[in-house]
């Protein structure tokens, strides 16, 4: 495997502010109706997708204050109380509920462009219950605005996906692919110009990096993929636990 990409603290940080930027963008254009209609996810329309974001970004900037201070700032809620959080936020009307989002995203860009350097490397745990670095959390941000803007299905495609965002997320995801012993050979993001081998033989992937994530991610189905060598495996659900040494360049 190649080493993993990653950008400097600053930069992401300006990545999530960009990211932000393009999904107010495409929430200005929907109607009030337009966000009650499905997305692209089974069982939930726009206003979900824009709650569920906007839940996200509290759930993060919870995880930066527990680095910031060493202890957490009260229970954390179960997975019931998010989900009706979700519910509860997906009703709103809708200039409320897009406000919302943006005030959480604005509040969350804050604290971590005031956030100390020495707080950056604390550890802290995911809902789901996996450990990682404070600083992993902008990550997992980026990847929620990207993937989830896609979800909306208002306009905004793999295609649309910044070229830094794509590479981190194939190195992120086939990293923790090959250390589960996924079986696929080799991915070349031919417009990245970038190559991943995880495994010596197994089926070898040529196309855009963007149609190699969507793929991976559940987002499309194999069309815009050329492969070699057998049949492509079915990927795993999305995402999954990161597997690497903690290392921030």
């Amino acid at each position: 495997m190649t080493p993993p990409l990653y950008v400097s603290r600053s930069a992401l940080i300006d990545e999530l502010t960009h990211s932000g930027a393009r999904l107010a963008g495409t929430l200005a254009a929907l109607t009030g109706e337009d966000l009650r209609a499905a997305s692209a996810l089974p069982g939930w329309t726009r206003a979900h997708v824009v709650a569920h974001l906007a839940r996200s970004a509290d759930a993060y900037r919870r995880l930066l204050k527990t680095a910031r201070t060493g202890a957490e700032p009260g229970p954390r809620p179960d997975a019931g109380a998010l989900t009706r959080a979700v519910e509860d936020s997906a009703a709103r009307p809708a200039p409320d509920l897009v406000d919302d989002l943006h005030d959480s995203l604005a509040a969350l860009i804050e604290d971590a462009r005031s956030m100390p350097a020495t707080a950056w490397d604390a550890e802290v745990t995911a809902a789901a219950g996996w450990p990682h670095p404070a600083w992993f959390t902008l990550y997992r941000c980026w990847r929620e605005l990207e993937t989830h803007h896609t979800d909306l299905a208002a306009g905004h495609g793999p295609s649309d996906w910044p070229a830094p965002y794509v590479a981190w997320a194939l190195d992120d995801t086939l990293t923790t692919l090959a250390a589960r012993d996924f079986p696929l050979g080799r991915v070349d993001a031919v417009d990245l110009g970038r190559q991943w081998t995880l495994a010596p033989s197994g089926p070898a992937v040529t196309a855009p990096g963007h149609a190699v994530l969507a793929w991976l991610t559940g987002r499309t189905d194999t069309s815009p993929l050329t492969f070699t060598d057998g049949p492509l495996p079915v990927p795993p659900a999305w995402p999954l636990p990161p597997t690497r040494p903690w290392t921030w360049t």
